[in-house]
């Protein structure tokens, strides 16, 4: 089935860096407007449902979906989608730790703020997870395309995850699982294609820094600069032609102009990285699937469109 939307969004804590980006499916391909406020995350599923008109919606969101195999294992449930629907029994799951006293099976999120000898690789062993790469499930690290992601459970610095995990689980998956949207979590319910269905929300997870991979765009520099941001238009335009989707004139103006000077311009960027890789998961030049793996399917998840495996892989688990 080919959705009648595709979106992504960048999610935050920080609201004012919460920012999505929509294209709409119409006989000659898709269009695409320029990234908008997220806005008021409680109707944010409830609005992209309205928008598609009972169509199939395919989502992408950059934020981690899933949670590392060694803690998995010491899990009872039977997947993430389970231990997800478990945390909103507990009252401290998505409450930063602010020290390691602090830290347990269900409270894993640390550190609320820096602390002198502070380590990942104490966070681990508070959680019992072995080494610090305990922390990291396997798409979280570095692959021969691109550098390592930061731990779902870290909370520190400016390139963690953890965050954005707690705004995005506790506010937007964790309700629409426990009032029984209709919402399909990828890859633990399925190959992406195979769960579009009308009405429905498919979500998966995706990275900007493999989305630039996929869409064969070259960043010289930094995100984070506006003139960075700008230079790479032209290859943006390309890759938006070579997918059939048809940008507004206010998409074209923000592209040329790096998507704005202040500190959301990356935020718009990653938005329209993440909904062009999900249009090219959907037209299918790449995989839609996750690797045959029982700790990936279940309870790690992966990244759409990711097809380089680790560069290193320093520990594991027995098959769930």
């Amino acid at each position: 089935m080919t959705p009648a939307l595709a979106a992504h969004a960048d999610w935050s804590v920080d609201p004012r860096k919460r920012w999505v980006a929509v294209t709409k499916r119409n006989s000659d391909g898709w269009t695409l407007a320029a990234p908008q406020p997220v806005g008021d995350v409680t109707t944010f599923l409830a609005r992209l449902r309205e928008e598609a008109d009972g169509g199939a919606i395919a989502l992408g969101l950059d934020v981690p979906l899933g949670v590392p195999r060694a803690y998995a294992a010491q899990r009872p449930e039977a997947n993430f989608l389970h231990f997800l629907r478990a945390s909103g029994d507990w009252p401290d799951f998505f409450r930063v730790c602010a020290t390691l006293d602090e830290v347990r099976a269900e409270r894993p999120f640390y550190p609320a703020r820096g602390i002198g000898g502070m380590t990942r690789a104490a966070h681990a062993a508070a959680l019992q997870l072995g080494g610090a790469s305990g922390l990291s499930r396997l798409c979280d690290r570095a692959t021969i395309e691109r550098p390592a992601g930061a731990p779902v459970f870290w909370t520190l610095g400016a390139n963690q995850s953890g965050k954005a995990a707690i705004a995005a689980w506790r506010d937007v998956l964790l309700p629409a699982l426990l009032t029984g949207e209709d919402v399909r979590v990828w890859p633990f319910a399925g190959a992406f294609r195979s769960l579009l269905a009308p009405g429905a929300v498919t979500v998966a997870e995706t990275y900007p820094a493999e989305a630039l991979r996929h869409l064969g765009i070259r960043l010289a520099g930094s995100k984070r600069r506006q003139t960075d941001r700008a230079a790479v238009a032209p290859a943006l335009r390309a890759a938006l032609a070579r997918l059939g989707v048809a940008p507004d004139a206010a998409l074209v103006a923000a592209a040329a102009d790096g998507f704005g000077p202040d500190a959301a311009g990356e935020d718009r960027f990653d938005c329209v990285l993440g909904v062009l890789c999900v249009v090219n998961v959907l037209a299918g030049n790449r995989p839609d699937d996750a690797p045959d793996d029982g700790w990936i399917r279940r309870w790690e998840g992966w990244v759409l469109g990711q097809t380089s495996l680790p560069v290193r892989v320093d520990d594991s688990c027995a098959s769930p």
